[in-house]
Parts: structure tokens; sequence; C-alpha cells
């Protein structure tokens, strides 16, 4: 099987680069450097491949998506194409539609870290009819800096030019305009985008994104026994996604939650914390996991037919 990963350099590229290279069932097809904006070049190197990856800026992964042969297996890890009709969207896990879509697709959007966390919350929820569709929620995740990318990656490794200030979390996008809403509202079914607020950590990898809610929006009484109940059936049998026991003292280091502890891995772990009135459902997974190279694997294999866990130690 021949796979060209177009955007090579980026971080999920390179991650995605090292996952493959330790497979002896793939062969990786590489363009000159010199020839990654020459069309023909690139076109015709896409001819060769059985999957491509697009690990490119929006912009530039419409244009090479454009590009690629029907032929062809195109996995976009940009945003450009989550919401986009005829791309099936990549959490497998979410139904048997979805997986189904993924099996049987030419052209699949990978989704996005965040998105990834807050969906596998939010889906099950909604289409059990435990949450409303119209449930106006908050979301607060927590980021590790390779989620930003090359420019990020060298600020906090390189120039730490904002010295101690890197040391706190740090809020972004404050306008409320987070590029992973559109994925988060349209593929959970909610009706209202959610008040989403991205942290940044100083940590190179790691996520932890979770939902606060009142038990008066469930439909059902238990509060967070109930969703954790709804959640755990979902889930039930799932490789990667994993619904961790409703005990939170066990989830816990002296009450704390690790946000890296799915690092180096393509898992995802739900959890549950509160009461009767109040809950809190989390998200754990690697940015770089299960929120981009782990889930794009894992896609791959899905549409290549191939066991989904092809390639992965856990």
């Amino acid at each position: 099987m021949k796979i060209f990963i177009d955007g090579q350099a980026g971080t999920t590229g390179l991650q995605l680069e090292q996952r493959l290279l330790s497979r002896n069932d793939v062969t990786l097809l590489n363009i000159d450097q010199s020839l990654r904006k020459n069309k023909d070049a690139k076109r015709a190197i896409m001819e060769e491949a059985n999957v491509i990856f697009l690990c490119l800026p929006d912009d530039e992964a419409r244009i090479s998506a454009t590009m690629a042969p029907d032929s062809a297996i195109v996995i976009d890890a940009s945003t450009a194409h989550r919401t986009a009709d005829g791309w099936a969207y990549g959490l497998p896990e979410l139904s048997a539609k979805h997986r189904s879509a993924i099996a049987s697709g030419k052209r699949i959007a990978n989704p996005g870290c965040h998105a990834a966390g807050f969906i596998s919350m939010v889906y099950p929820l909604i289409e059990s009819g435990l949450l409303p569709r119209d449930t106006k929620l908050s979301c607060t995740s927590l980021t590790g800096y390779t989620g930003g990318g090359k420019n990020l990656i060298e600020t906090y490794e390189t120039n730490r030019q904002y010295g101690d200030k890197l040391q706190a979390p740090r809020p972004y996008a404050l306008q409320l305009t987070h590029k992973h809403l559109p994925e988060m509202k349209l593929v959970s079914g909610l009706e209202y985008a959610p008040n989403f607020m991205p942290v940044v950590g100083d940590m190179a990898q790691g996520m932890l994104v979770t939902i606060p809610l009142w038990a008066e929006q469930l439909t059902k009484q238990g509060g967070a026994k109930v969703a954790w109940e709804t959640l755990a059936k979902h889930y039930e049998g799932s490789r990667f996604v994993k619904v961790l026991p409703m005990q939170p003292e066990s989830l816990t280091e002296n009450g704390f939650v690790d946000p890296c502890a799915c690092n180096g891995t393509n898992n995802l772990e739900l959890m549950v914390f509160g009461h009767d009135a109040q809950v809190l459902v989390a998200a754990r997974l690697d940015n770089l996991g299960k929120g981009a190279s782990g889930s794009a694997m894992q896609c791959m294999n899905i549409a290549c037919g191939l066991d989904e866990g092809t390639g992965f130690d856990n």
C-alpha cells in the first residue's frame, strides 16, 4: 500500500510519518521539498498513492483535495472538510453509521482534537435522548502546546519569550469563534454551538476536555450516575474509547486529574464526576494521538479493510 503525506513537515505530518514508518505493510512516497508546491509534481505522486493524508493549512488542503485522484483514499487532518458534504467524519466510535461511512468512503475528515473530546461526550447523550438538542453547553479544554503547530512549539521549547508566564495555563480563542465549533455543533447534533474556552498548558502533549451539566438539563433523573450509564452503554466494547469506572477517587491523584495519562496512545478516556444535582463529564486524550495522527491512521486502517488497531501498540 502506497501512502503520500502532503504536509509531511508539519506537526501532524511528522507524527503520522513516525507511526507509519514502524509498519511493514506500507510504503511512504516522498516528494522533493523543492517541488512540494509544484502542482504537476504533486499530482504525479498522488496518482501513485493508495492513501493520501492532507496535513496542511485549510486553504492548501482544499486545493490538494481537488488534485487527488478519485481512486485514492484521502484523509484530511485540517479543518477544511469536517462539515463538508461527501466527507465522512473520522470518529468511528460514534455509531455504526459513522464507521460504515469511513469504511466505504474515499474522502474522510479527521476530527479536531478539542472536537474529538467534546463530541465523544455529547453525541451519545444527544442520541440517547438524555440531553435535548437545544441544550446550551459550556466547555473548557486544556491542551498541550503541540496542538498550536510549529510557532507555538518554538515559543514554548526554544524562545520562551514570555518567560515565567508560560508556566501558567493560558486561555485563548476568546472571541468565541474557535475553528472547531462548527464540527462540535454539527456532529454532536446540537442546535447551538457550545460556549467554548480552550486553554494551552506548559506541556507538550495531553488534553482534558470538560463539560459541566446541571441535572435538570437531563431528561432522566440520576444526575452523574445516569450520564455515566449512558456513556458506558454507548462505548461498550470499543477498542480505543473507554468509559472509566464511576469511582472518582480512583481517577485522580490526590484529587487531581492527569491530562497527560493517554499520551503516546490512541486512547480516549471518558470520566464522569458529580452527584444527583451536578455533573462534570471529562474526556482525556493525546492531542497528537486520538486528536490527530492516531485517529488518522485508525481511519486509514478501517477504510483499507484492515483491523483498526493495526500499527498501534495499545
